[in-house]
């Protein structure tokens, strides 16, 4: 396996680790914890809102992700962080999902030829891999934020989407045996 070949792929597992991560947390929320606000100014996001954003720049950055600016003209990103009555759970939820498509059919056809091509994000030229990187951080710090708002809202009934507390010390003999021949 090349190095290129390597970063593709692991650059595709952390994004799945990353979508499974937020829909670990998604399933645990009723519509109420989904469209909460954290607190009354106004300020601070949704659950629904971040869906919503995540959804909007995936759509933007991954469609025609090699021949286009990845800030698509038609994309209103402030209007991300707006919810309006069309923005049911199950639309935003589809909208989510098209995201991910849209990732993964941009990023199923690259080789090792193309991490260092030119690709642009609102006319400031970035590599295929520093693009990559670029979504993978930002994707990293909204999940972090759809999950801390469901354990917030699930309080004591919050099912641990990694170790559980407590549980180190039997996580890691179970990874290390997994590990041995």
């Amino acid at each position: 396996m090349t190095l290129g070949t390597h970063v593709l792929a692991e650059a595709r597992a952390q994004f799945g680790k990353l979508k499974a991560l937020a829909e670990g947390a998604l399933r645990q929320v009723d519509d109420q914890a989904f469209f909460a606000a954290p607190e009354p100014s106004g300020e601070t996001n949704s659950i629904a809102l971040v869906v919503k954003h995540l959804a909007g720049n995936a759509r933007s950055r991954w469609t025609d992700f090699l021949t286009s600016d990845g800030e698509k003209p038609d994309r209103h990103r402030d209007s991300e962080f707006e919810l309006t009555r069309l923005d049911t759970r199950a639309a935003l939820m589809a909208a989510w999902d098209q995201g991910w498509t849209l990732l993964d059919t941009a990023l199923a056809p690259l080789t090792d030829d193309d991490l260092m091509r030119e690709v642009t994000i609102r006319g400031e030229p970035h590599t295929v891999l520093k693009a990559i990187d670029r979504q993978l951080t930002h994707y990293g710090y909204h999940v972090g934020q759809i999950v801390l708002l469901a354990r917030l809202a699930r309080g004591a009934h919050w099912e641990s989407l990694s170790v559980p507390r407590g549980k180190s010390e039997e996580f890691n003999a179970k990874m290390r045996g997994r590990s041995q021949p």
